[in-house]
């Protein structure tokens, strides 16, 4: 039997919108534990997030297959958003919220991502600078010297020693 396609893009839309926010309460805990500096907490938070990434990629499959078969019967299939339009009004009504809804949601979750991104790079940077600091004793040295060959220089740019 085969079932209407009005029916599996709700369907599609609600576990995208599980999906989702699923992974904002994820990077909200991220976030806590990255205030917290908790490495190992952070670790284990791999195989959740590894878990909604297939369920993103399901949906986005899934996606493509309601958009294929959209083409096929001669549907718009740019987007959900364009297919909805193309529906009887009274679906494409009940469809509009969840598809609002669930931009909404991708908004927040880029920007949160980019976010918590930023601040591990700021972290990375810092460290790396902490080390580089350990390492030189704290004593900025040239890479360049006048006049001669440079003490401590980097191996790609050096000449044969």
């Amino acid at each position: 039997m085969d079932i209407p396609l009005e029916s599996e893009l709700a369907e599609l839309l609600e576990r995208l919108a599980e999906t989702q926010q699923d992974l904002l309460g994820l990077l909200s805990r991220k976030h806590d534990l990255l205030l917290a500096r908790d490495h190992e907490a952070l670790a284990a938070l791999a195989p959740e997030e590894q878990r909604l990434c297939s369920q993103l990629q399901a949906c986005h499959d899934h996606r493509q297959q309601l958009l294929e078969r959209a083409a096929e019967a001669g549907l718009p299939a740019d987007s959900i958003e364009a297919l909805t339009s193309a529906l009887p009004s009274e679906t494409a009504q009940s469809l509009r919220q969840p598809i609002d809804e669930s931009r909404q949601r991708t908004h927040l979750l880029r920007h949160q991502s980019i976010s918590q991104w930023v601040v591990v790079q700021r972290t990375v940077l810092h460290l790396s600078q902490m080390l580089e600091i350990i390492a030189t004793g704290g004593q900025l040295q040239p890479t360049y010297g006048k006049g001669g060959p440079a003490e401590n220089s980097g191996s790609l740019m050096d000449q044969a020693v």
